[in-house]
């Protein structure tokens, strides 16, 4: 009698799919400049296959997806891309690529053959992530943040007032013009019943018209401030890409969540720049000061462009203003204290959103005592939050603070 032995499956190379190789690499994916030299940061720094591929060898190996004599002839080859370890590692690498998660940069035309993965010099070929990767990697983040989220609706954002609409909340009311006529028809018929019936006919007259109420969701258009200064690589920890992350966690949950809202990115350090979202991934911390009268003046721009209902600043920094931009364009820098031309320039800033009527909420990754103050003023002046946090938290207080306080903001 023929007998059929079983034993455990042991998973191999070919059963990791491109989604939970992203999962590995998402850390080295948003790196920005701590890991490479935190006293020098390039801010022109771009990714190449080289490093793509040192990200998922090193994932492989801290994983445990690598046995240990393919992992010992890698490391006695000559050149380990060319050992059964780097053939792997290219070979998930073309599979991302093919998955639509990133995509190499075009090469020399007069050199043919660059420009895909696997093709060229490692060194030389760079790459840049998709739509597609830029919304896995904010879905992540989210979901470990968050987890589920809730259905979604256009311009979600709760707020104490009523109106009428589909979706039931409150008692009827009697129809006014300009009213969405959803009819509670219930509320009609009875309303109309007090009349008696003529001629064996209900009898309904305009003032039986009951329609039912529904809560009121506005939209807010939100600007994120990312302070790329150099202290945010500084004092032994990486502080920029948490700030990163919670970005592009925040703009994965405005656009499922909330799509009636609008969100836009920009990036403070010694002058002010607006960045699209596809490329907040792969933004480099420089050798900055803190130029926070110029992102603040920036923001505002941007929403000026919005017709939202709420209109709000998300900043995320570590360090006090040590810069502004003075008439002639100069850039004005003092790194120790809070020096008054500075504080004075980013304060009247701060009033100019107050008198927009903009809500300026600080997420703060030090504790300085004068850093402190700043942001209480800040804070006090535009009936904002302040948030003193760690690069380990600062996610679950910029998402869940977006999500609890919005009935506070109209009106």
């Amino acid at each position: 009698m023929p007998t059929t032995r079983y034993s455990k499956y042991e998973p191999t190379l070919d059963d990791l799919d491109a989604a939970e190789l992203m999962k590995l690499l998402q850390q080295r994916l948003l790196e920005s400049g701590f890991g490479r030299n935190p006293w020098d940061p390039d801010p022109n720094h771009q990714p190449t296959l080289q490093d793509l591929y040192e990200a998922i060898a090193e994932a492989l190996i801290q994983n445990d997806l690598i046995d240990q004599e393919t992992l010992n002839q890698a490391m006695e080859a000559e050149h380990w891309l060319d050992s059964k370890l780097g053939q792997a590692v290219k070979e998930l690498a073309r599979r991302l690529e093919q998955e639509g998660y990133l995509r190499p940069e075009a090469g020399d035309p007069e050199q043919p053959g660059q420009g895909g993965v696997g093709q060229g010099e490692p060194g030389q070929v760079r790459f840049e992530l998709t739509d597609k990767a830029i919304d896995f990697l904010g879905y992540r983040t989210l979901k470990e943040v968050l987890g589920a989220a809730g259905k979604a609706s256009f311009g979600a954002h709760d707020t104490r007032f009523e109106t009428t609409g589909v979706e039931t909340s409150a008692a009827p009311k009697p129809y006014e013009f300009g009213d969405t006529l959803n009819l509670d028809i219930s509320a009609t018929l009875l309303s109309a019943a007090k009349h008696g019936f003529e001629g064996g006919q209900l009898k309904l007259e305009h003032d039986d018209l009951m329609v039912v109420q529904s809560e009121y969701y506005s939209s807010a258009a939100t600007v994120v401030l990312l302070d790329c200064s150099h202290s945010m690589i500084l004092y032994g920890e990486d502080r920029f890409t948490p700030a990163k992350q919670v970005a592009l966690a925040l703009a994965h949950l405005i656009r499922t969540q909330y799509r009636g809202d609008s969100i836009q990115f920009a990036l403070f350090h010694n002058s002010a720049e607006e960045i699209p979202l596809a490329k907040l991934a792969t933004a480099q911390v420089g050798p900055y000061h803190t130029n926070t009268a110029e992102g603040l003046r920036l923001a505002q721009k941007l929403l000026k462009r919005q017709s939202k209902d709420m209109k709000q600043i998300v900043m995320i920094t570590d360090g006090k203003p040590s810069a502004i931009t003075l008439p002639g364009g100069r850039i004005y820098k003092n790194a120790y204290g809070l020096d008054p031309l500075v504080l004075g320039e980013t304060l009247r800033e701060v009033g100019n959103c107050r008198r927009q009527g903009i809500q300026i909420n600080t997420f703060m990754l030090a504790r300085d005592p004068e850093l402190i103050a700043f942001v209480q003023r800040v804070s006090h002046m535009t009936r904002g939050k302040a948030y003193f946090t760690t690069p380990h938290t600062i996610g679950r207080y910029v998402l869940m603070d977006f999500q609890s306080r919005r009935t506070k903001l109209v009106n």
